[in-house]
């Protein structure tokens, strides 16, 4: 029997919410998460959750090499949860090379109901939004210690292998959390590309309410 997002206590009615992304929201299903995954998943929820026991800020910061397209899907999908479940926290995403916020990836999310707005050419700046409440969050590619990121006390999430074996120092962060993604960057120019750049941002949106499903307030 699906486990829908909306379905799990907590979970805030919002309202506000595109129509389009939240149909895509009402189509999670946390039965596909598998056991091992969720046993993985449990130490960013431990992670949280002791934020929240504490009364201390909840600062996440998704990590990729590029910040091109998993460490951005997680970023943007971990706010929008989030919010979703009414927990205040600060999501950051960044890497250890600057690149540009993949237009693959762009388009994705726009399939999936987000609105947004474009500054800049070579490294574009995106303003993007889940509602017309929130003020948008602006995603570009950048490094993990940039300054619009929380420099100290932070959760650094590694998205990808590369960057997880090859950073194996996070200055600032408090603790380290691998979660890795396939990189859909393997499909571009092929004819799965968009179904598996959707693919790809979907399980990271299932994965990502999951955690903040399992939070209590």
């Amino acid at each position: 029997m699906k486990t829908s997002a909306s379905q799990v206590r907590g979970a805030v009615k919002t309202k506000s919410m595109f129509d389009k992304l939240k149909k895509v929201v009402d189509c999670i299903d946390f039965e596909t998460v598998s056991d091992a995954r969720k046993e993985t998943l449990q130490v960013l929820i431990a992670f949280i959750s002791q934020k929240i026991e504490e009364g201390f800020p909840i600062a996440l910061n998704f990590i990729c090499t590029h910040n091109s397209r998993r460490s951005q899907f997680s970023q943007l999908w971990a706010k929008v949860a989030a919010d979703f479940y009414g927990i205040d926290a600060d999501c950051f995403s960044g890497g250890v090379e600057v690149t540009a916020f993949n237009k693959n990836a762009v388009d994705s999310l726009i399939r999936f109901g987000f609105k947004m707005t474009k500054e800049g050419v070579e490294n574009p700046i995106y303003a993007i939004r889940w509602d017309d409440v929130h003020e948008p969050i602006k995603m570009y590619s950048k490094l993990y210690d940039d300054p619009l990121n929380s420099r100290t006390h932070f959760a650094a999430i590694m998205t990808c292998a590369h960057a997880d074996e090859n950073c194996p120092v996070v200055m600032g962060c408090e603790q380290r959390i691998p979660i890795r993604y396939s990189d859909p960057k393997k499909y571009d120019n092929t004819p799965l590309q968009n179904t598996m750049y959707d693919h790809c941002s979907f399980r990271i949106a299932t994965e990502m309410f999951y955690v903040f499903s399992q939070i209590e307030k």
